[in-house]
């Protein structure tokens, strides 16, 4: 683990490097844009960035495909600018976190391509099968399993007849852990990277690394998810991240995890032995769907209390929780949980919301000023390829214009839009044509504006930073939910002795009663952060305005 376990008092803001800056006017993000904006996320009182994957790919998964651990992909710059970048980091105390992409690589990674040949060393580094025979001599996948991202999880290669596992894309074949020499290239991975002084890793899907032996079919069969089962939390990812740990522990270095499926109590078999540091999960962003984003449903917001308080709760004195409300695979959190007629005011709710939780807080670029979903006009705009997959599915039983709503809302494509720098030309990302469409609402949500106003959003998120970085209350204070059966708030202590901090937030989109819960009285509370002009209090009661949010300190 991480000496005195410094991640636990962070700011993490998250870049999308392909749509974050573009520094050389080719219209795609890149690390010169970054270096350009250090300052700014300095400014927000971040203490670190995590960089979604900056390694050379073909795109099918925009970087989720590496062709190359060990370099920068030519599109973002070079190992020397990466360097440079890490050093400007650094000297201004922002620590640097990359993308460790280890489940697969790209089809077009050397290593898969030697491992199409039979008899290669390399063979064994993925999962290479031979088909079933039907009973009527149809050759068969391997298994049943589904890719979640296109069709069955299973290639077949014509050369050589046999099929290659693909959990997510085909162009994206799983590498096989069980093989040693597969983890001693993982290991050597990190060490290139931590040897150059990165700070720590975001382990992508790295409950998926080990599959049930034997590879067997699944059951209960379902849609886009069979095999799931199979090769979630399995058998040997324990031993493997043991065995990456001990390369970790050689570096003051962090480890986070992602886990889809994820459960608290299936998270602390990770975190409490220390083999990850944090580990995402994805409860809390199910309360508008089922399983996916793709699959709406209407937003409950008991659901998402629900979540939050199972996850503050069974973490609490045990592990330590992670915060986000937004990241490259979600759409974008006011679109989902809040208001864009109230975008302000909701966007500060929703801030406060999950960062005066306890855990370490992500934001994600351009959530700080209030980005929103893009919503195009044919699915063909659309470029990102869990969508193409749900839209295929979707098209076999819902009307097309049914597919394009659902496309609309869950896609995504919506947080990889550009960033919106200033009104100008492109958002102020580029000086060309950017790679992809620009939210159109750009001339009125974008950093250049909300600068000017000390009422922004984006000054709202600086002065949240500051106010949860001097309270320690945010930090150390046993977190107790109010007012559970509430369809229009949600309310949490933080309680330290006689010190308590109280947050109220309205996920009400018009003017809503509030009484206040039992053991607070507001008329002695301190009044630290709020949304709204302020409604009189009137026995421990006032009528919330819509998405307000009001936070008190009680000593």
């Amino acid at each position: 683990m991480s000496n005195n376990a410094w991640y636990k008092s962070m700011v993490v803001y998250q870049i999308w490097p392909r749509s974050f800056c573009d520094g050389n006017g080719d219209g795609i993000g890149d690390l010169w844009g970054v270096l350009s904006k250090l300052d700014y996320i300095k400014s927000l009182g971040a203490d670190a960035i995590w960089f979604s994957p900056l390694y050379p790919s073909p795109n099918a998964d925009f970087g989720y495909d590496v062709a190359d651990y060990k370099n920068i992909n030519p599109e973002y710059g070079d190992l020397e600018l990466f360097k440079k970048l890490l050093d400007e980091a650094h000297a201004r105390g922002l620590r640097v976190f990359m993308d460790l992409v280890v489940n697969h690589t790209s089809d077009e990674h050397e290593w898969f391509q030697k491992s199409r040949e039979v008899h290669s060393p390399y063979r064994n580094y993925y999962f290479w099968r031979r088909g079933q025979k039907s009973r009527s001599g149809v050759e068969k996948p391997p298994n049943n399993w589904d890719s979640l991202f296109e069709g069955g999880a299973w290639e077949p290669d014509e050369d050589s007849g046999e099929y290659y596992l693909h959990i997510f894309s085909k162009k994206q074949p799983d590498l096989n852990h069980d093989n040693p020499a597969v983890r001693e290239e993982v290991k050597s991975i990190m060490r290139f990277w931590l040897d150059m002084g990165v700070d720590g890793f975001r382990e992508d899907v790295i409950t998926f690394i080990s599959k049930t032996p034997g590879l067997p079919s699944a059951f209960p069969k379902l849609p886009a998810a069979t095999g799931m089962s199979k090769y979630v939390n399995g058998p040997h990812v324990h031993e493997y991240l043991r065995e990456y740990r001990a390369v970790a522990d050689d570096y003051d270095c962090m480890l986070l995890g992602e886990g889809p499926r994820m459960t608290p109590e299936t998270a602390l078999s990770y975190l409490e032995p220390g083999e990850l540091d944090l580990m995402f999960n994805f409860a809390h962003m199910e309360a508008d769907c089922v399983m996916t984003d793709f699959l709406q449903r209407p937003f409950s917001l008991k659901k998402l209390k629900r979540a939050f308080s199972d996850w503050q709760e069974k973490l609490a004195g045990k592990a330590w929780n992670t915060l986000y409300l937004e990241n490259h695979d979600h759409p974008r959190v006011i679109s989902r949980y809040g208001s864009e007629r109230y975008r302000t005011e909701s966007g500060k709710m929703l801030a406060a919301c999950y960062m005066l939780q306890q855990g370490t807080p992500f934001i994600y670029q351009g959530q700080e000023i209030g980005m929103t979903n893009l919503r195009l006009p044919r699915l063909d705009m659309y470029v990102d390829v869990m969508l193409k997959n749900n839209c295929r599915i979707a098209s076999k039983i819902l009307p097309q214009s049914l597919v394009l709503k659902l496309a609309q809302n869950s896609c995504r494509d919506s947080a990889r839009t550009p960033m919106q720098w200033t009104g100008g030309p492109w958002a102020g990302f580029s000086e060309t044509r950017p790679w992809f469409y620009v939210n159109e609402n750009y001339r009125d949500v974008n950093v250049e504006v909300e600068e000017k106003d000390p009422d922004s959003l984006l000054n709202f998120y600086r002065e949240l930073i500051a106010f949860r970085k001097s309270e320690p209350l945010v930090a150390e204070g046993e977190y107790k939910e109010h007012l559970k059966q509430s369809s229009n708030f949600y309310v949490y202590s933080r309680e330290a002795g006689e010190r308590k901090l109280l947050v109220i937030c309205s996920f009400a989109d018009k003017e809503t009663y509030f009484t206040c819960p039992e053991g607070f009285d507001l008329a002695k509370g301190k009044l630290v952060l709020k949304n709204h002009d302020l409604n009189l209090v009137v026995n421990n009661r006032f009528t919330a305005r819509p998405y307000e949010l009001r936070v008190y300190l009680f000593e």
